[in-house]
This record gives structure tokens, C-alpha cells and sequence, in this order.
């Protein structure tokens, strides 16, 4: 044992000793750490694993998020982003105006799109085709990692195509990866009652093993801290690293923390900066064949992340650019950062940063044009009122 470290719970170190020997977790062991109150000790661990992977470098991208629509049949309680069609601030941006939002995101430097948008009773799947098209034509050289698993299945089922052949036309338009997002928790009493309307953990796994199957990589999510119980985390992991074992088309795990503000879900308290360092620590010692952990500085608040990059993650996402989402539901963080800002987070949290592209290939900006200051965001030039739409 390195003599560093100094563990205070006994239950720690038959799973330090299996850590270090490059045993795999079991579930108990899984639980055991999230159980303890020596958070140290597992960020320790957890912080061993990642250097032993990365060293002390830690991951960024320059990318921009991009939601072409928060109009949402599926209503989730854990969601203050989705809108009915009729409702105040409901939208669904006209193919142009996406393109104008990549255009701004490509003279920002951003080497990919992060699409993705609620459920529009409406707007056929043929819209999100000829959305991708657009941005593939106009903007070749960008990733787009673009649609949730939930979004696939809806797509599959307003289109009466199967799953397979609904991501074989995502690819076709020119889709290069899928976000990790819609996965919550996968134990079905907790999915009965955030996102009822939403596709089962087993389904979402099913769409994920699909889409690595036609060679579309994706990235794995998990909304921690609302009704889920420390065993259900531990089920969540332990399914993820199955299907990796199974599939390896998973590029990163991101722990979301939840935030309840405007949610239906308000009176929950938020989770603590501790249970979020202690849950992406536990990811990362569960996740043994996960190459990346992120610490998502939107929703841990930046020095939560710089922090994080201790308890195992080596990666903290990218510039963002105008995220809605988690700031519909109370983030307080900025909607961007600079790729400046982002280096000098990760170097005062006495890491080493380098540019990547969403599939972990490093980026030498010298070969590419200089990256302008961010545009602010336009809300209205481009929108279509989401009440006007008919089904085509």
C-alpha cells in the first residue's frame, strides 16, 4: 500500500488491495464505497486509477451545443427544459437558423456539434435528417454527435422504422456519434418515477449496443442525486460496464449531477460537491473499461470540476456555448467558457491540459484558423413558433 495513503475504514482495504492488484469490482464492493465516509481514501483510489491511465494530463474540446427544439411529449419530472407546443418559450429553430448556430460555433473553433432536443409531436424525422445534412454539407470537417437513445427510439417509432434502420439513415445524413444523455438512472422504479414516458435502461442499452454495432460510437450518462438509492447507482455502473464489456463503443461516462430547480422534482435538495466528487470517483473505479470519466463543469460548477480532476475524471468537457438545459433547471455556471478559461482551470488545478476532438484525437490548433470570441446567443432570428407546426 502506498504509504500516502492512509485509510480509515476498514471495509476499504480488501477493495484497495483488489484495485491496486487490477482486480475487477464487485457490485458490493461498488457500494461499499459510496457507504464510506472516507472520501479521501476513494478519491485517492480513484485518482491512482485515472493517473495510472492518463498521468496529469486532463481533456477539453472546443465544441458548441446546439438544441434545435425544447417542444417535449414526454413531460418528465426531472426535466425543466421540455415545453408542451403551446407553451410560453416553446420553439423548434428553422434548418437555417441551425446552420447559422454552426457557423458561429466553426468560427469559434468548435470541432464538434452536441445536438440534441425534446420530442416534437410534430416535426417529422425526416426535419433531423435534413437538419444533419445541412450541417454535414456546410461544415464537413465538424463531429456531430448528435440524438439521445431516446430520442433514436422516438425517431424509429413517429418513422415506423426499426431501431437498426433508424440509425443507419442517422448515419447515412451524416451523424459521427451519439451524446450519452436519456440513461437517468436504469432501474425501473426510479424511471417510474422521473421519466415515466421515457424508454426503459434496458431499451436505452439495447438502441446503445445498435448504434456501436454500425460503428456509431457514443458516450454514457448517469443523473445521480434526486430518489435513486446508493444500490441503484452501483445496478447503473455494473449495467454500463456489462454492455462495454460486450460492445466497447463507449468513449466517455459523464456523472450528471441533478438539479431540481423548476423541475417537478424542486423540493429535492441538490447533491453536494461531496457526493459529487465521491460518485465520479466510484465511476471511476467501477467503469474498469471505460477509457475516459468527465467531470461536467456546467453542472458541478467549475471548481467542483478542477477539483473532480483529483477523484478520477480527466476530462471536463469543452466550451459549450449556450447550454439550456441544465441552465433551464438552475445551473448557475456560464453558459460557455473560453478554451483560455478552460486551460487555465485545468492548469490551476495542476493538470496538464490538451485539446481533443470528441473521439479523444488530439487537436494542434496550429494547423487550423484562429478561434474568434463567442457570439451571443441570438433568441429569436430563426425560431418557428412551436404552436405553427404541422405534421408533414
Amino acid at each position: 500500500m502506498n504509504a500516502n495513503l492512509k485509510i480509515t475504514d476498514a471495509r476499504l482495504e480488501p477493495i484497495a488491495q483488489k484495485l491496486l492488484a487490477s482486480e475487477r469490482l464487485s457490485a458490493e464492493d461498488g457500494l461499499a464505497l459510496f457507504q464510506s465516509r472516507d472520501l479521501l481514501s476513494v478519491g485517492w483510489l480513484a485518482n491512482h486509477g485515472r493517473e495510472e491511465r492518463h498521468g496529469n494530463v486532463c481533456y477539453y474540446n472546443v465544441n458548441r451545443h446546439i438544441n434545435p427544439t425544447n417542444v417535449c411529449v414526454a413531460h418528465c419530472k426531472l426535466c425543466a427544459f421540455g415545453r408542451s407546443p403551446d407553451a410560453k418559450g416553446a420553439y423548434a429553430m428553422a434548418i437555417d437558423e441551425v446552420v447559422a448556430r454552426g457557423a458561429k460555433g466553426v468560427a469559434e473553433g468548435a470541432t464538434e456539434f452536441h445536438i440534441v432536443g425534446g420530442l416534437h409531436p410534430d416535426l417529422p424525422f425526416d426535419y433531423y435528417l435534413d437538419l444533419i445534412r445541412a450541417l454535414k454539407r456546410n461544415f464537413p470537417d465538424v463531429h456531430l454527435k448528435a440524438f439521445t437513445m431516446v430520442e433514436v427510439h422516438y425517431y424509429a417509432r413517429i418513422s415506423k422504422l426499426s431501431i437498426r434502420d433508424t440509425l443507419l439513415k442517422m448515419k447515412e445524413a451524416g451523424v459521427d456519434s451519439l451524446p450519452g444523455g436519456g440513461a437517468e438512472i436504469f432501474h425501473p422504479r426510479v424511471r417510474r418515477i422521473i421519466c415515466d414516458h421515457k424508454v426503459s435502461g434496458t431499451m436505452w442499452l439495447s438502441i446503445a449496443r445498435q448504434a456501436h454495432e454500425i460503428g456509431l460510437r457514443s458516450n454514457a450518462t448517469m443523473l445521480f442525486g434526486h430518489v435513486e438509492t446508493l444500490e441503484e447507482r452501483v445496478d447503473h455502473l455494473v449495467r454500463l460496464r456489462e454492455a462495454q464489456d460486450k460492445s466497447k463503443g463507449f468513449v466517455t461516462f459523464i456523472p450528471l449531477e441533478f438539479h431540481p430547480a423548476n423541475t417537478a422534482l424542486a423540493h429535492i435538495p441538490k447533491p453536494t460537491g461531496m457526493d459529487a466528487l465521491k460518485t465520479i470517483a466510484v465511476s471511476r473505479l467501477m467503469l474498469d473499461n471505460f477509457d475516459h470519466i468527465k467531470a461536467y463543469w456546467i453542472m458541478l460548477t467549475p471548481r467542483i470540476a478542477q477539483i473532480a480532476l483529483r477523484f478520477g475524471a480527466d476530462d471536463i468537457d469543452g466550451t459549450v456555448v449556450e447550454e439550456k438545459i441544465y441552465h433551464d433547471a438552475g445551473a448557475t455556471t456560464p453558459e460557455h467558457l473560453t478554451r483560455e478559461n478552460l486551460e487555465k482551470l485545468i492548469r490551476a488545478a495542476g493538470r496538464v491540459p490538451v485539446e481533443r476532438d470528441t473521439l479523444y484525437n488530439r487537436v494542434d490548433r496550429s494547423q487550423m484558423p484562429p478561434i474568434a470570441p463567442p457570439h451571443p446567443a441570438d433568441a429569436s432570428g430563426g425560431f418557428i413558433p412551436a404552436a405553427s407546426l404541422t405534421a408533414n
